[in-house]
């Protein structure tokens, strides 16, 4: 992927990379944070990203398709992604009443239990960062 060369309106300053190296210092925070909690229920990180976008998918349920695009993972790493869920017992794959090629991903009781801790913790974890977020989001908009 090219990286764009931005149009500037006006020359960057100390100000502009102190607070762009400051939002990627907090946003690698939260990522360590996410990736530990993940390791104490067992889970590598892209397993509980797949988790969190079976469950969070917008309309019905999502394809394995759906998931590599969600993830920017190839179809076949999804596929093997999928395969270690299904076997740990937190996804099911169904194939669709109308379209039986088609085949859908779904949360077990399991997945949703283990996907409710992470994200519990996560919005806390949101929450416990949000005032060093703001001012500096506020901050990157003037």
């Amino acid at each position: 992927m090219a990286v764009r060369k931005p149009r500037l309106r006006r020359p960057l300053t100390r100000q502009d990379y102190r607070l762009l190296a400051e939002f990627r210092y907090l946003l690698r925070r939260f990522l360590v944070f996410s990736e530990e909690r993940a390791a104490e229920l067992g889970l590598s990180p892209q397993q509980h990203q797949a988790l969190l976008a079976v469950r969070g998918h917008p309309g019905s349920a999502p394809t394995i398709g759906d998931l590599a695009e969600s993830l920017a993972i190839r179809h076949n790493s999804a596929v093997g992604l999928v395969d270690r869920l299904v076997r740990a017992g937190y996804v099911v794959r169904e194939s669709d009443r109308a379209d039986r090629r088609r085949v859908t991903l779904t949360l077990t009781p399991s997945g949703e239990a283990i996907l409710e801790r992470l994200t519990a913790a996560h919005r806390d974890e949101l929450r416990r960062m949000a005032p060093l977020l703001k001012p500096l989001l506020a901050q990157l908009q003037k």
